[in-house]
């Protein structure tokens, strides 16, 4: 039976020529004329490959019909797409890649490579729809970005993938802390093992250790015998989030297990073995809790052999349209919505918010303006009534960089440096000496706030 393919183009010479080329190839072609046709089209049928123009209706119709297909649960989700663009368009086959298109074609098409590019993807594996990239490219685990902070962050994460040493991923909450420890669990010899991620804030030490270690019979109250998860991850992958929340008793039973390999079930004296890599997490200053006693050191130097920052949404400017475009398209596919993007003021409004939440923020906001919008596209007023104001005053010209203070707070003789030790020793002081948090309310990156407290001699107000 021929290979079915669905050829997606606003320009009818092009369907037309593309039709008879691969029908005289042997296939059976189907053609659809922008985005939403192909949707429908995708919808319906089952196709080997599809052939998608990326400007059609607009700029990014191909794109946002790509991610509507990957986000979707139709017959298309894990078919390779060839996406078309022109030469001066390069921006748009590096997208439609991170999007989860398999290949590109630059525009005049050369129908041999053409043909070459089709028959490499009917010979190729179904494009993950976890990794969202190209086939045989390192999975992406969802992770989307093209920024400067992103790519850095993504570089040391592969870097560490291959080894077997222990990974300690630091970041605000709703950065996507697990999303980085699934690429770099994928992207690892134990891709194929299990991956067992557990939230040690959500459970007492009690169940925590229960729940990673196993317990035996009788060990508590009506408690049958129970292997724990990492007895389930054994020659896998062991994601520990929200670590620097555990109890030091729970500490010291997680360091045995890192240094001899070996776990204890609750209410036994059995040691049993295990095989597994461990990436824990946390949101909070792990240095500080070590000098206060409050993490052990000897757990942290374990798990701090190689260190991921996950950037804040707020260091990723040029992500923003990306994830917002990713996101609509992914709830529209969801809740079976005519969205199809976000106009222009609703795009510009999404730059202009701080994202305090990060990614989690931008995530739960493009839901929300899927569901409640009523045109296909979300407009800057769906926008304006989701958003919460900045609660800190944006920095006027002339006033220090970043800084969340506007300048009536100060006198006009006040200087530069003044202004900038007075709103660090306030946000140290507001935020009981939490670098990240105050660095948040003063708009500026953690590194920056500790380079104004050693040079203020504000150090002291650290927690």
């Amino acid at each position: 039976m021929p290979a079915p393919i669905l050829v997606v183009d606003d320009d009818g010479d092009i369907l037309a020529m593309l039709t008879v080329a691969l029908g005289d190839w042997g296939y059976d072609v189907d053609t659809a004329g922008g985005g939403a046709e192909a949707l429908a089209a995708a919808g319906r049928r089952h196709y080997s490959v599809i052939l998608m123009d990326v400007r059609m209706d607009t700029p990014r119709d191909g794109i946002l019909a790509l991610l509507k297909i990957r986000a979707g649960d139709g017959p298309n989700r894990r078919t390779p797409v060839v996406v078309m663009t022109a030469y001066a368009e390069v921006q748009d086959a590096v997208d439609a890649l991170k999007g989860g298109a398999s290949d590109y074609l630059f525009k005049p098409l050369d129908l041999n490579v053409m043909r070459h590019a089709v028959e490499g993807a009917l010979g190729r594996e179904p494009v993950s729809v976890e990794a969202g990239g190209r086939a045989g490219a390192a999975a992406d685990c969802g992770l989307i970005g093209t920024s400067e902070a992103f790519l850095k962050m993504r570089k040391v994460a592969l870097r560490a993938a291959p080894a077997r040493a222990t990974v300690l991923i630091t970041g605000e909450s709703g950065t996507g802390k697990e999303l980085v420890a699934r690429l770099i669990a994928q992207n690892s010899p134990r891709a194929s093992e299990p991956f067992v991620a557990i939230n040690c804030a959500a459970l007492t030490e009690t169940l925590l250790e229960s729940e990673l270690f196993g317990h035996v019979a009788g060990a508590f109250n009506e408690a049958v015998k129970r292997g724990g998860r990492l007895k389930a991850a054994d020659g896998g992958t062991v994601f520990l989030d929200e670590i620097a929340d555990t109890s030091p008793a729970f500490q010291a039973k997680l360091l045995r297990t890192l240094q001899e390999g070996e776990i204890q079930p609750v209410g036994s004296d059995r040691l049993d073995k295990v095989d597994v890599r461990f990436i824990a997490a946390t949101n909070r200053d792990i240095e500080g809790l070590v000098r206060r006693g409050e993490f052990r050191d000897d757990l942290y130097y374990r798990l701090n052999v190689i260190r991921v920052e996950v950037p804040p949404l707020r260091e990723r400017g040029a992500d923003l349209d990306a994830l917002a475009e990713h996101f609509v398209a992914e709830y529209a596919a969801r809740n079976g919505s005519a969205v199809r993007g976000l106009d222009p003021g609703a795009m510009e409004a999404v730059r202009r918010h701080s994202w305090p939440g990060n990614v989690r923020e931008l995530q739960n906001a493009m839901e929300r303006a899927v569901i409640l919008a009523e045109g296909d596209l979300v407009t800057e007023a769906d926008m304006a009534i989701r958003f919460e104001p900045s609660p800190f005053p944006a920095p006027a010209a002339g006033d220090f960089a970043g800084g969340g203070l506007s300048p009536s707070a100060f006198p006009a003789s006040t200087s530069i440096d003044d202004k900038k030790r007075k709103a660090a020793e306030d946000a140290m002081i507001r935020r009981k000496g939490v670098i990240a948090h105050a660095a948040v309310d003063l708009k500026i990156t953690r590194k920056t706030l500790a380079a104004w407290l050693k040079k203020f001699d504000l150090e002291h107000l650290k927690s």
